[in-house]
């Protein structure tokens, strides 16, 4: 991106709702077979006129193409039984009822590649595409198979791999990892999770990106949130590790949030999704909030390294809201890019 302060946003965007039930994560699909396939389209097409009226610079397919940012993807996997089902407790948060791993996982054929083929023909600006990362697909499922975390992520990320590659052949610019679960399994992110991470993007000549948030503003998130105290330092673990890995950007929450922005120096050098909209609200950020977020992290990142964005998917929120928060990232966006010409 030639452009100063390129906008984007992290993942999701509202579905239309004649396409499934709207501010619903995991919503069933109110159309089948050939009316939901061109239902999906007619989707994406809408989210991205959305993002293209807001002003948004990298754009997405919204995500109106899957239920879900992990699951969606995990089922067009074999080697999971989306029957047998058990209980897990999803980063150490909430009990979901999961799908289960039973036999070697692997992938049959492309999961979003015609979409992503499908938003290329549509238009010339930069596509950023969002999969899910390693670790947080092994936290969203019960592994009857490989009883191993690790041994399942190797397998995750050399699958991811294969999708990524095809992505970045249909047109892909950004392929972003959506790693919800490094900020909970310190450890593991430490022993393996950015190794699982590097190997997914191994080959790739587009740009990589990494997603990190405090999740959707569900209520088993906002509670967690709570838990937290006054100060969210649990980026203090992960970015050393990141900062000198091959991802290109590292996309993170800071809006309404309690994560001290000097953590950002941790990164410095990388290329920084700023998230500058709270997804957990349907309050309207006015512009000169979003720009007051973007002066504070250029304390600690280069202008030209920051992407200004939102801190996670937009999902669960009204069209009406998003549209609102989308409009004020850009002129949030625009503000300091005056700051800073002038």
């Amino acid at each position: 991106m030639k452009k100063l302060l390129p906008t984007s946003t992290a993942g999701s965007l509202p579905k239309p709702s004649w396409l499934a039930q709207p501010e619903k994560l995991w919503s069933p699909w109110k159309l089948s077979d050939q009316e939901l396939v061109e239902g999906k389209q007619d989707a994406l097409l809408l989210s991205l006129q959305e993002q293209q009226l807001a002003g948004i610079d990298i754009v997405s397919d919204g995500e109106q193409s899957r239920q879900h940012f992990v699951t969606t993807f995990i089922e067009h996997l074999s080697g999971v039984d989306f029957e047998k089902r058990e209980t897990v407790k999803i980063r150490d948060r909430y009990d979901a009822s999961v799908p289960t791993v039973v036999g070697a996982v692997a992938r049959q054929k492309p999961v979003f590649v015609e979409d992503a083929k499908f938003l290329r023909q549509k238009t010339n600006q930069p596509i950023k595409w969002a999969l899910p990362g390693p670790m947080t697909m092994i936290d969203t499922l019960y592994d009857n198979h490989y009883k191993s975390r690790e041994k399942l992520a190797w397998e995750f990320a050399k699958i991811l791999n294969q999708e990524a590659r095809e992505l970045e052949a249909a047109g892909v610019d950004i392929i972003q990892f959506d790693e919800p679960a490094f900020n909970v399994f310190f450890d593991e992110v430490n022993d393996w999770g950015i190794a699982t991470l590097e190997r997914a993007i191994e080959g790739l000549k587009c740009e990589t990106a990494v997603h990190i948030c405090y999740g959707y503003g569900i209520k088993a998130n906002t509670d967690w949130k709570k838990t937290l105290g006054s100060e969210w330092r649990q980026y203090e673990e992960a970015f050393p590790k990141l900062q000198t890995s091959s991802i290109d950007l590292i996309s993170l929450e800071c809006h309404n949030s309690h994560v001290p922005m000097d953590l950002l120096e941790l990164i410095r050098g990388k290329k920084v999704m700023v998230g500058a909209i709270d997804v957990a609200t349907n309050t309207i950020e006015t512009p000169e909030e979003v720009a007051n977020t973007l002066r504070k992290a250029l304390q600690f990142v280069d202008a030209d390294k920051l992407y200004p964005c939102t801190n996670c998917g937009m999902a669960p929120l009204s069209r009406q809201v998003a549209r609102g928060k989308l409009n004020a990232l850009s002129a949030g966006a625009e503000i300091i890019r005056k700051e800073l010409s002038a």
